[in-house]
């Protein structure tokens, strides 16, 4: 028999505090929303994912941590405040919590929600014992974040489906089109590339880089000018990933998904080479791209003569991709290759 979903339960009464769900990595845009909009449940109904990384309040100020302590945290160049907050909160749909009910006066929040900036604002229906965060202000992904210390996690009783692998990437389902159906650059791409970048630059420390023609330069060639330079020695950068063919020769740097389920990043088979990890609903889009309309904003006009007749036309943004600045600044400073002399002129830009 195979594995069963699991639920979590209060680690006080032991009340069932989720619908069954299943494990799948965390998604690169968990942190980073679109500031002054209400965003969608981050994970899918009947998943949960694990941050490994100290999330939330408490905060200090990195003058009060000092270097070293930082580095503890998981923080490798200074930023204005490091969370002492919990490492391994469990984070789940909103619709699938059960039997936890707010704590009034810890749901403080910006402007159109709660943000968690009290600590935890759900507490067990049955013993009132702290359990969760629930997340859903402007610029945030709506979440409910269990604490790890106030839930135990057993088996529900009900079978798991197969677990999420390499094969589900390659799934047309699977790919995050780049552009909302409003004609506005998908926010999770806009996040996703951050990260991203911030891993290209530290595998590449801050070198120029050539990306391979077609959709990679076309999608991400405005993202890849802000934040590294053009000039000689410029590293080639390749896209690879399960259902392509890897490139030959082997570029300096290869684009690869994250895996679905364990967050890791793809390798061929016996390479040590460069890897810089992508969200795998993004590569998805990268890798088969169906090649039929550009995402790009359109330049000249249609030559004379020439009438379109499909209606509505399809949605293409009024400006190239602008990686999410947070995204970026947030990745880089907990890779400690941003500690390399090369890379200061980026650790002066994150207080």
């Amino acid at each position: 028999m195979g594995a069963d979903l699991d639920v979590f339960g209060c680690v006080g009464c032991g009340t069932v505090l989720t619908a069954p769900v299943s494990r799948v990595a965390l998604p690169v845009h968990t942190h980073h929303g679109a500031w002054e909009e209400l965003h969608p449940p981050l994970m899918e109904p009947s998943t949960y994912a694990v941050d490994p990384q100290p999330t939330g309040p408490p905060w200090r100020l990195w003058e009060e941590v000092g270097e070293d302590t930082a580095a503890r945290q998981g923080v490798y160049a200074p930023v204005y405040a490091v969370s002492f907050g919990a490492r391994d909160r469990i984070v789940i749909a909103p619709g699938d919590s059960r039997s936890m009910t707010l704590i009034v006066e810890k749901c403080e929040g910006y402007c159109r929600g709660v943000d968690g900036r009290a600590g935890p604002n759900l507490a067990c229906v049955e013993c009132g014992r702290a359990a969760a965060t629930r997340v859903d202000d402007c610029g945030s992904w709506q979440t409910v974040w269990l604490e790890p210390d106030a839930v135990v996690r057993r088996p529900s009783g009900r079978p798991a489906g197969p677990a999420p692998d390499w094969d589900d990437l390659e799934r047309a389902e699977h790919r995050v089109p780049p552009v909302e159906p409003d004609g506005s650059w998908s926010r999770r791409w806009e996040a996703a590339v951050g990260v991203a970048l911030a891993h290209l630059v530290a595998a590449t420390e801050g070198r120029p880089v050539t990306l391979p023609a077609g959709p990679v330069a076309e999608l991400l060639g405005h993202a890849v000018e802000r934040y590294l330079p053009d000039g000689p020695g410029a590293r080639s950068v390749g896209l690879a990933g399960p259902g392509i063919r890897l490139p030959h020769p082997r570029p300096d740097v290869l684009l690869v998904p994250r895996h679905p389920l364990t967050g890791a990043p793809w390798r061929p088979l016996g390479d040590e080479g460069v890897v810089v990890p992508m969200d795998g609903g993004v590569w998805g889009y990268l890798a088969h791209h169906p090649g039929e309309t550009s995402p790009m904003p359109a330049t000249g006009v249609l030559p004379e003569g020439v009438l379109r007749d499909d209606y509505p036309l399809p949605p293409h943004p009024w400006q190239s991709l602008t990686p999410h600045s947070g995204a970026f600044a947030y990745t880089l400073v907990r890779l400690p290759a941003i500690r390399a002399p090369r890379l200061r002129g980026y650790r002066t830009t994150f207080r």
